[in-house]
């Protein structure tokens, strides 16, 4: 009867207690809002000064321009000799304008809630038992510090494979990699090399891409079935099965799309295909003038998203990294640098970004990675490091780059940011 008489207040107080979490979650979440809130308004007034800055420059060569101009018309209309002997062309002074700046908005990439999770991280009631255990969300601040390229990027650690042929890698939020080269397996490694997993291809030839979705679950294609599939909990699934046209590469966005790369049965064709699970959503191809983007065979390209939505595209065929917007309009095209030590054909083949945008592209011929900025400008060569026939890049949460060595076999681990 006491038990009885306690029941309805023991449950009110579960639930007020429930309520008041839920108020402090609501705190704390504002108090993050709030600090992103201030950084972006502190990121908006370097903007404007940043802007600011360049148009004065500008408006202060165009105001000499014109006191120029009004001089010269003075010296035309005197009958004076002497002034048109003493004058002196200022025109090689102003064609040295400044350089246009072109300064890109930050970008906000938001996760999707997952309800369930959510869930089961606020949900710790044991049932008809006065033991609860409670767990709080960890909040971290964003990172919002600008990485720095090193003068001379250092070599972390050396992953051995044992790839003959080695074409791919990925990383995991756990800071372990996938790996795949030109046979049916596809291996798991941890930094320290040790091997956690293999997955076994039941088809003899080896997965053309890999990649991992935003869950955590592994993703290849499959060449001889022409499909993309996922690894969850241990079983196999087909994502994807094209008809007509064979997927080569692929990759995860940051709002969980797939981006694919396909090429047509004949060679003659390639297009990046935006996949929202197993829906189309969007297809490239051609550019404004209705010219292909890309050259005809896309197991030779890989493919990766940039932090403000660009696809960047290494086109092994064309010799160029090929970068349209989020809507698919062409921005650049990258054909290389000059170098007197880098003078074999630039061929790119893996691709990559950091948290800055940039891009890094994997330059097999000159044993090297090219280093861009989001606007196709060369910024430094990754030469060091005793690379070999680098081919596949990732880089992982921490900006650190993994580098395949096609031959060797090895994953190369590099810190190229300070």
């Amino acid at each position: 009867e006491n038990q009885l008489a306690n029941l309805d207040g023991g449950y009110e107080k579960l639930t007020t207690t429930m309520s008041k979490q839920g108020e402090q979650w609501h705190k704390e979440i504002d108090i993050v809002i709030n600090k992103m809130k201030t950084e972006i308004s502190e990121i908006k007034v370097k903007h404007r000064d940043i802007l600011q800055k360049h148009l004065d420059e500008i408006k202060q060569i165009q105001s000499l321009i014109k006191q120029t101009l009004l001089a010269i018309k003075e010296i035309k209309k005197s009958s004076e000799v002497s002034p048109t002997i003493e004058y002196s062309s200022r025109i090689r002074e102003f064609s040295n304008i400044p350089p246009k700046v072109q300064v890109s908005l930050p970008t906000f990439r938001p996760k999707s809630i997952n309800r369930e999770k959510l869930y089961s991280l606020f949900e710790q009631i044991t049932p008809l038992s006065t033991a609860t255990e409670e767990k709080y969300l960890s909040l971290s601040k964003p990172k919002t510090s600008v990485g720095v390229l090193l003068d001379k990027p250092e070599l972390v650690t050396t992953i051995q494979t044992g790839y003959e042929k080695l074409r791919n890698v990925t990383c995991l939020n756990d800071g372990s990699i996938w790996t795949s080269g030109e046979t049916n397996d596809i291996k798991c490694f941890n930094i320290k090399g040790s091997l956690l997993q293999t997955i076994q291809k039941k088809s003899g030839k080896y997965p053309y891409d890999i990649a991992v979705d935003n869950d955590g679950d592994l993703l290849y294609i499959n060449g001889a079935t022409g499909t993309v599939n996922e690894v969850k909990n241990g079983q196999t699934e087909k994502l994807i099965r094209l008809l007509g046209w064979t997927p080569g590469n692929l990759c995860v966005t940051s709002t969980g799309d797939l981006l694919v790369i396909m090429f047509s049965k004949d060679y003659t064709q390639s297009k990046v295909v935006r996949y929202s699970g197993s829906t189309e959503k969007q297809r490239i191809q051609f550019d404004d003038e209705a010219k292909p983007l890309y050259s005809g065979n896309a197991r030779l390209k890989c493919i990766r998203e940039n932090r403000n939505h660009d696809i960047c595209v290494a086109d092994w065929a064309a010799g160029a990294v090929v970068v349209v917007n989020q809507d698919g309009k062409l921005r650049w095209r990258y054909t290389g640098h000059l170098s007197i030590t880098k003078n074999k054909p630039f061929k790119p083949y893996g691709i990559t970004t950091d948290s800055q945008s940039r891009i890094l592209t994997a330059d097999r011929n000159n044993h090297c990675i090219h280093i861009l900025d989001q606007n196709g400008q060369f910024l430094r060569f990754i030469d060091n490091c005793d690379l070999e026939a680098p081919l596949g890049l990732c880089v992982d949460n921490n900006d650190y780059l993994f580098v395949c060595e096609y031959y060797k076999g090895n994953v190369k681990k590099i810190k190229f940011l300070k």
